[in-house]
């Protein structure tokens, strides 16, 4: 189905036009990570690869980026990423509890020192009530414990996609921060 905002919307994010902020991000993640002598992997659901693509757009993120699932499906979260079925069925695909046992889930299969995972409805469809388009959850899990964060966009596809990334490089980047001290 066709983005009712248009190509443009969708074509922001595939021309880079729109992603000066994850690319800025991503320099940083990747200064820190280096520096620190970190590896980070990348879960992502609803943004579809965005935040991999952000991290590996920068030239020399082979350093410290180790790679990442695409867990668009359920089923891939469960045989992926280890996230218990009963997560889910319990707090669905878009929850805190699935983030965070994506993130956890990917550091344990990619054996990486922080893992970053996305999941939420980016629209424009899909939403409910109880979960409206844009509400998105990101967590970050390292050798510390985790991190997750809630939020909902009030954007088109493409912007709660970016939005949602953004959030993800930023989590990591704090995470990094903290290692420091």
């Amino acid at each position: 189905m066709a983005d009712p905002a248009g190509p443009e919307a969708s074509d922001r994010l595939l021309t880079g036009s729109g992603s000066a902020a994850l690319a800025g991000l991503a320099e940083r993640l990747q200064h820190l990570s280096i520096a620190q002598g970190m590896t980070v992997g990348t879960a992502e659901s609803c943004t579809g690869g965005l935040v991999g693509h952000a991290i590996t757009a920068v030239p020399g993120s082979s350093a410290y980026y180790v790679g990442g699932v695409i867990s668009y499906a359920d089923r891939l979260k469960v045989e992926l990423l280890g996230v218990a079925a009963t997560t889910i069925d319990r707090h669905g695909a878009v929850s805190a509890q699935t983030a965070v046992a994506m993130a956890e889930g990917l550091r344990d299969r990619l054996a990486c020192d922080l893992a970053v995972a996305v999941t939420g409805v980016a629209g424009p469809d899909g939403g409910s009530a109880a979960k409206p388009v844009g509400l998105t959850y990101v967590a970050v899990a390292g050798a510390s414990g985790h991190q997750v964060e809630r939020h909902t966009w009030d954007g088109d596809r493409a912007a709660n996609q970016e939005r949602s990334a953004e959030v993800a490089l930023t989590m990591l980047i704090a995470a990094l921060d903290g290692d420091r001290s």
